[in-house]
């Protein structure tokens, strides 16, 4: 789906990757490691379109980047490891704005993926009364609507406590077994049930 062919990037005089090659397939779990400040983010960020202070050639679907640009933003949902979510709406009115902005969201079942996140009842709840690992979840809702196939997820599981990571675990298992893919980054022991993860570390592969 998608490949990654001699990635470079440099920040502040200090290269954080180079001849950095890698591809992610349907049904694949890729976890990016590193120690802090090796360029994990900094990585999902230019895979998402975020950031192209990078040299190198990404690939999407056997395509030049630049060539599918439009059809790549459709089929990828990219969550960043803040909550992204505006304090002064309800969780529901959070959902239904993100879907305005992503057509890759379904555009029903909102109050379903807030119960499947554990916030039943706390739908019309403005999100600046939630907890920090609430507000994790409303973020992390979009992943029970949406339809992109490739998930680029940095640090999923902050503020959520064991049940929620288990859950969302889970959920990645279900996106995987039907053909999706995931690359993310995370400091938790990852477990995705009846999947292999696969792992690409900066520290060791990005500067050979």
């Amino acid at each position: 789906m998608l490949e990654v062919k001699n990635l470079f990037c440099e920040r502040d005089e200090r290269v954080l990757f180079s001849h950095l090659s890698f591809s992610i397939n349907s049904g694949e779990v890729v976890q990016i490691e590193g120690q802090n400040g090796s360029g994990k983010t900094t990585l999902l960020r230019i895979l998402c379109g975020l950031s192209e202070a990078y040299e190198g050639e990404l690939f999407w679907q056997k395509k030049g980047m630049a060539e599918v640009l439009d059809d790549y933003f459709r089929q990828m949902l990219y969550v960043g490891h803040l909550a992204g979510v505006k304090s002064s709406l309800t969780a529901e009115e959070n959902l239904a704005w993100m879907q305005q902005l992503d057509p890759a969201l379904n555009k029903v079942n909102i109050a379903e993926a807030l119960k499947s996140v554990g916030l039943y009842g706390f739908e019309d709840v403005p999100c600046y009364t939630l907890s920090a690992g609430q507000q994790r979840r409303v973020g992390l809702a979009r992943l029970y609507l949406s339809t992109a196939p490739l998930w680029i997820l940095d640090e999923p599981f902050t503020a959520l406590d064991k049940q929620g990571v288990a859950e969302k675990e889970a959920l990645l298992a279900q996106h995987v077994l039907k053909g999706g893919s995931v690359i993310l980054t995370t400091h938790h022991d990852l477990n995705v049930p009846g999947h292999k993860v696969r792992h690409i570390n900066l520290d060791e592969v990005a500067h050979s």
